[in-house]
Order: structure tokens, then sequence, then C-alpha cells
């Protein structure tokens, strides 16, 4: 009688299939020799974990590839573009967006329905969520993907290793299980929107270019922040981390909706921006119009839109200061909304950062996104992607 594989050794080769899969991501299309060199197995290991990923469906073989060495190339691999995918969705105040993304990280189908979500309940906007994400899901499908699960980035506070949203102030949600709301078979995760965000900045940088260790922060009608530090993003103990939008930057100042005043939301938010410089966010358009009524007035050096810009951007240094000096982050990076008004605020950012970071020539770099608006939608579904390449065999192809 066969004596069963050790849990050790089926782990092994659980996270050696995991390495190749890694290894052929980062280099876009590579050898078997060349896999060998990256992740420190012999060329026969290697041969044998790639040729039970090409039957799993994983894998394809594109032909002869340059092999960095003498003798003959090998035939290059790469991942498939066919089989599993990630689906990613954002609960936007203002929109719902959900797209599918292959295994190779290319977005392969995308759906938004712009309707306001504030003061809806989450039973009505989670019920269009789901039609959104069936319509995406049929999308993939006649492109030959099966999505592998559905991660959902929500404006709030969600529980580490839930589906609950404690509080999304913005939305008017309060202790809300997602999964109640999105019954089906794939697998569900559900984190903060600036996490996401965050975590597509880190993915979908180049290696070369991306840092380990930088503060992400992006805007809608709330602004939402996420830290990154040696290439992990950092939770907190129940998940709440990176609360940047409610640090009060005048403890005196106007009341917001998290209960507390004089928050940096309250001075660099959306609505804040646009109240200050005299824009319109009610009319035909709505928000994304107002926003680029915004920016056109700068452009055109109105003093309005200038002077709320200025403020927005001090505020923003004021309170990155603080998680600046305690922190010591490589890179700031402003995503989202932050992204296309960069031009305008950095200067004032940078000023307060300097003025009030405390170790000597600890300001750090000062980075736009160029995923913007895209971020918490991308961020999850890489999610999904990455969760597939970390344990791949659950998600092969029935054969």
């Amino acid at each position: 009688m066969a004596i069963p594989a050790p849990s050790s050794q089926r782990e092994m080769r659980r996270r050696n299939l995991s390495r190749v899969l890694y290894a052929v991501a980062e280099a876009d299309q590579v050898s078997r020799a060349a896999v060998a060199a990256r992740i420190g197995l012999t060329r026969a290991s290697v041969s044998t974990l790639v040729e039970e990923l090409l039957r799993a469906g994983f894998l394809v073989e594109l032909g002869p590839g340059r092999s960095g060495g003498v003798g003959r190339p090998g035939n290059a691999l790469a991942l498939t573009d066919l089989g599993p995918c990630g689906l990613g969705a954002e609960i936007g105040v203002d929109h719902l967006t959900v797209c599918a993304v292959d295994l190779r990280g290319q977005v392969r189908a995308r759906r938004t329905d712009e309707a306001p979500n504030r003061g809806e309940g989450p039973a009505s906007v989670l019920r269009r969520l789901g039609s959104l994400t069936e319509r995406v899901s049929a999308d993939a499908g006649a492109a030959g993907l099966r999505p592998a699960g559905l991660a959902v980035a929500v404006p709030g506070l969600v529980t580490r290793s839930s589906t609950t949203v404690v509080h999304a102030p913005n939305l008017g949600w309060h202790d809300t299980d997602i999964a109640e709301h999105l019954p089906g078979p794939l697998r569900l995760t559900v984190d903060n929107e600036a996490n996401f965000g965050a975590l597509a900045e880190l993915w979908q940088r180049e290696p070369e270019d991306a840092p380990a260790d930088f503060v992400h922060v992006s805007a809608e009608v709330g602004i939402g922040a996420a830290v990154v530090l040696d290439g992990e993003l950092l939770r907190g103990r129940r998940g709440f981390a990176g609360e940047l939008g409610h640090v009060p930057v005048e403890p005196d100042g106007p009341d917001c909706a998290c209960g507390g005043s004089g928050c940096l939301e309250q001075y660099a938010g959306e609505a804040a921006m646009l109240g200050a410089a005299g824009v319109e966010a009610s009319g035909a358009g709505g928000r994304s119009a107002a926003l680029a009524e915004l920016q056109a007035r700068a452009e055109r050096g109105d003093p309005d839109a200038l002077a709320a810009l200025r403020r927005a951007g001090g505020a923003l240094g004021i309170a990155l200061a603080a998680a600046v000096n305690l922190l010591d982050p490589r890179a700031v990076v402003l995503g989202g909304t932050l992204a296309g008004l960069a031009p305008w605020l950095l200067p004032s950012l940078e000023a307060e950062l300097r003025r009030r970071t405390a170790a000597p020539g600890a300001v750090p770099e000062l980075a736009v996104s160029a995923i913007g608006s895209a971020g918490p939608s991308l961020g999850a579904a890489h999610s999904v992607v990455r969760t597939v390449l970390s344990d791949p065999l659950p998600y092969a192809a029935a054969r």
C-alpha cells in the first residue's frame, strides 16, 4: 500500500507551482531554463512543474524564445489569456464598476453603472452590483474566461478578513455584510477602496519602478489612504489602517460625517474643493462634469479655483506630514481625483511636507498615479488573479 505524501511535500509542490507561475508572470515570456535560474530549482524540476501547469491550462508555449545563453533556445512560456480570471468591483458614491482581468493582467471586460448610491439601502445597491457582475461574467465567458472569484472595493471600514462593512459614512452604511446581498458560487473578498487602489499601484508598476514603501492617497467624495511597507499592505489590528481623510487638520474646523471636526476631507475632499472654487456639482453631468470644470478653471488661472486647490494641497501636506514622520515612506502617490488635479495640489502639499517633516532630508518622493480612478476595481480584480497564481490547482480547467 502506497504511503501518502506528507503534507509538507504537498505544500512544497503547491509553492513551487506558484513560484513558476509568478516567474512567468514577471517576465511576460520566458524559457524553462530562465525560470529555473530565477527561482533556484533544477531545470528538470522546473520542466516537470511546467508540464503540469501546461496540462492544467495555466501556461502556453509560444515557440522558440531568446534564451540568453548558448545552445538552441527553448520554447517561450507565457501565462494563458484564457481560463481563470479575476472580477473586481467598486462601489462608489455615484457609480458602480466591475471589470474582468485575465492571468496576464489584461482587462478583458468592464462595465460601469453611473447612478447615485448615497442614501440608497445596501440591498438596492448590491442588487444592481450583482446584475452588473453577471453581465461582466457573461462578457468574460464570451472571451473564453471563467471567473475565479469576486473582490469588492468599498468606501468605508471593512473588518479584517471579513465581508462586513462596519462604517461607510459617505454611503450611509453601517454593519453591512456584503456576502448576504451577493449570493453566488464565487469566492468573495471585500476591502477598502484605498487598499485596493494601493495594491493596484504596487502590482501594476514595473518592479524596478515600484517603491516598496509608500502612502497612496486618493479622493472621491471622501479621502482614502493606504500604507504599503516592505511591499505589504499595512492593515492594522482590525483592518482599519489608513483613514487619512479623518485626520484633523483644523481641530475647530467644520463638522465631518465621521463625527469629528476639521478633518482632511473637509478641506481636500471633492465636495470641499468644488465648493471652495464655486463650482456647482449638481448640474448636468454631475460630479464628473464638475471636476472637469474645476480642472478647466485651474488651467485658465481662475483665482478661486487656484485658491481652492492650494488650500486642499496644504491640508493634504499637513495630514501627510504626520504619516511621513511616523512611517518614513519612500514615496507618496496621489491617485483617483487627486491625480488629475496634481499640478495645482503638489506645490502647497510639498511646501507643508518640507515645513513639517522632522528628519532632515526625509521628505518622500511625490508621485502621481497613472492608474487614476480605475485603481480600486483593478486592484480588486488583480487580488483574485494573485489568489489563483498563489494556489493554481483548485482553479485548473476540467479535463
